[in-house]
């Protein structure tokens, strides 16, 4: 007697459907909200700032007879505006300007030292052949035997690389679900496990409390290479028995 595959109830397909609706609405609702919350912080602190004149609700106010308020405005002005700095700093009389600021600010006992250090981590960061944050990495931390992703900043300079007794690396530890804080380490070369995924996917796991684990595209590379040399070795062995076949 053939037994009969257990069908799901309906209050099974329904709480899958449910999770299958969670799964699709749930990333788009959460990017949709962080993206709502960051246009409203800028506009909310960009747009009153710009004059009546030149601000576009205004037209609209007069045209339609009711403000409107657009969205993404502050936004947009944000962006210009850092535009046009980095062009007129770029030119020989911005550049004067800005070494005469920088000038002042050093004067100043505490702004001095905030803004140098705030230049100094920018220009790390964003500079194009900077290594910061292009590296994902395992080490072991907090202590021998337990590991942890973390991200190469550079390499070890200055004083510490001269008591250090080696080839050290500076690597930043973040903290999980929250990745903006964490630990500074400066760890062996030869302590650390280069990571071939790529750093936004190390985030994406750090992040998920390693929920999310992105794919190993290595190993199935590596996977495919050998079992396409087993494919050869076996179609070459099994050629061989063939002709060995024919010569007898």
């Amino acid at each position: 007697m053939t037994a009969h595959p257990h069908k799901p109830g309906l209050f099974a397909k329904l709480r899958a459907y449910f999770l299958a609706g969670i799964l699709v609405t749930a990333p788009i609702a959460i990017t949709a909200a962080v993206a709502i919350w960051f246009i409203e912080l800028v506009d909310s602190q960009i747009v009153p700032l710009i004059p009546g004149h030149l601000n576009p609700d205004t037209y609209l106010r007069e045209v339609i007879g009711f403000s409107y308020g657009l969205p993404g405005l502050g936004v947009i002005v944000l962006l210009v505006f850092i535009t046009l700095i980095g062009a007129l700093t770029a030119g020989l009389v911005g550049r004067y300007f800005v070494n005469m600021g920088e000038a002042v600010l050093q004067r100043m006992p505490v702004i001095r030292s905030v803004y140098s250090a705030t230049k100094q981590v920018f220009e790390t960061v964003l500079k194009q052949q900077s290594d910061a944050f292009r590296q994902a990495v395992l080490v072991e931390y907090p202590r021998r035997g337990a590991w942890t992703i973390a991200f190469v900043t550079g390499n070890s300079k200055g004083e510490i690389k001269r008591l250090l007794d080696g080839d050290y690396v500076n690597v930043y530890v973040p903290t999980t679900p929250n990745p903006t804080s964490g630990f500074l380490l400066f760890v062996p070369r030869e302590d650390m496990i280069i990571l071939d995924m790529p750093v936004d996917e190390a985030f994406k796991a750090l992040i998920s409390l390693g929920l999310v684990t992105p794919e190993d595209k290595t190993g199935i590379k590596i996977a495919a290479e050998t079992a396409m040399r087993t494919k050869d070795e076996i179609d070459g062995a099994l050629e061989d028995l063939k002709k060995s076949g024919h010569g007898n």
